[in-house]
């Protein structure tokens, strides 16, 4: 294999190809920092996180890739996935990984102790994620933890220490995340059944749109209360409107739970993030 090749499969490994993963990282961590600095984050630390959530977001990819090797052969959408159709070997997406993952580590060296401090579990929870699919009845749950570790992350390099506000935002992450992973989960439903996988979906059953809904709910809730708790007026409500709006939108996408529907609900939660970062950094912006 040329090198061009080998380059061509380490991009689809860490999902280049597919940003949305990506900003629903980054739309959360976002938030926090026009939140933790009063709407004026430091250009450093925006530089920091933007590419640090890319590193570590492809970085969580490989380890996924790796850790789930053996079961993606028998699922159809994840069959011809790099490791799983044998262009890349499983020690050279670990090798990729631990690369991301240093890099990423290094652009936190100029942060304070305790932003490094949560790195370390921020690390340690992406890592660990593709194993809770074996044991844990709603992994999206955990994945709500690892894809809003950056929210704790930001508060911690602003004001060097963890507010409520910080613990509220992840918590409303998690929420966020079992609703959209969710439905992720409901395009593969039936394969996952069949190797024993377990997700929300699954868990879930027949109740599984009203729980991607009433999540919905909740984590919208707890977003208000974070922003107008911290001052956020007319713009951010105009943007949480637009949020709800999207996820309306999802139910008519996945209320009768067809597969490609199921996906494009969860791709367009990209929009849904984006409308409550614009209203949290448009609110500030106007005052």
């Amino acid at each position: 294999m040329s090198v061009t090749e080998r380059l061509y499969w380490y991009s689809r490994l860490i999902r280049l190809d597919k940003p949305v993963g990506t900003l629903l990282l980054l739309w959360p961590t976002l938030g926090a920092l026009w939140l933790a600095s009063g709407g004026v984050p430091d250009w450093k630390l925006l530089l920091i996180y933007s590419l640090g959530t890319l590193l570590m977001r492809s970085a969580g990819c490989a380890v996924n890739d790796y850790a789930d090797r053996d079961f993606d052969k028998h699922v159809k959408r994840t069959a011809e996935r790099p490791i799983t159709s044998g262009k890349i070997s499983g020690k050279e997406a670990l090798a990729v990984a631990a690369a991301l993952a240093l890099i990423s580590f290094a652009l936190i060296i100029p942060l304070n102790t305790l932003t490094k401090q949560l790195s370390v579990f921020a690390v340690l929870i992406a890592a660990s994620y593709p194993y809770f699919k074996r044991f844990f009845a709603i992994p999206q749950a955990y994945l709500g933890i690892a894809f809003g570790f950056g929210i704790p992350m930001a508060y911690a390099s602003v004001q060097g220490l963890l507010p409520a506000s910080a613990w509220l935002l992840l918590i409303a992450n998690v929420f966020w995340a079992v609703a959209y992973d969710t439905e992720y989960a409901m395009v593969d439903r039936d394969d996952d059944l069949k190797i024993g996988i377990k997700t929300s979906a699954i868990t879930f059953g027949r109740f599984d749109v009203l729980a991607v809904m009433l999540c919905y709910g909740i984590s919208l809730g707890l977003i208000t209360l974070v922003g107008l708790n911290n001052g956020l007026g007319k713009v951010f409500l105009f943007g949480i409107a637009t949020a709800v709006l999207c996820a309306l939108y999802h139910y008519v996408l996945i209320k009768d739970r067809e597969r490609m529907s199921c996906f494009a609900a969860f791709r367009h939660n990209n929009w849904l993030g984006a409308a409550i970062f614009a209203g949290i950094a448009f609110d500030y912006a106007l005052k």
